[in-house]
């Protein structure tokens, strides 16, 4: 049984672990680089009115009554109103997101 001894000097060591660093920061610059590019960036909005140049609703603050709560995760099978899907989407996602509750300041 043959043993491999392998003594480096102090410079060859350095030399070793400097070469080693510069490879693992270029691939991951090269890494970096390539995939800038190569995806389409995320969307919010996955299904609603997608034929519109940008989704818009307007209400009256006379017609909100008490409360109204409304969807910011554009998930909600009501939208712009909340129906709750939030709770799935942050689940599945880590997201955080929740409704805009509007109401009425009690007097």
């Amino acid at each position: 049984m043959s043993s491999n001894n392998v003594s480096l000097s102090k410079a060859e060591l350095v030399a070793a672990i400097g070469v080693t660093a510069g490879a693992t920061a270029a691939g991951i610059l090269l890494f970096q680089y390539l995939s800038k590019g190569s995806g389409v960036k995320p969307k919010v909005n996955l299904d609603l009115q997608k034929d519109d140049p940008k989704v818009v609703h307007a209400f009256d603050i006379e017609d909100l009554g008490d409360k109204a709560v409304y969807c910011r995760c554009w998930r909600s099978k009501k939208f712009p109103y909340c129906d709750g899907a939030h709770a799935k989407h942050n689940e599945e996602t880590g997201d955080n997101v929740g409704p805009l509750i509007m109401k009425r300041k009690e007097a």
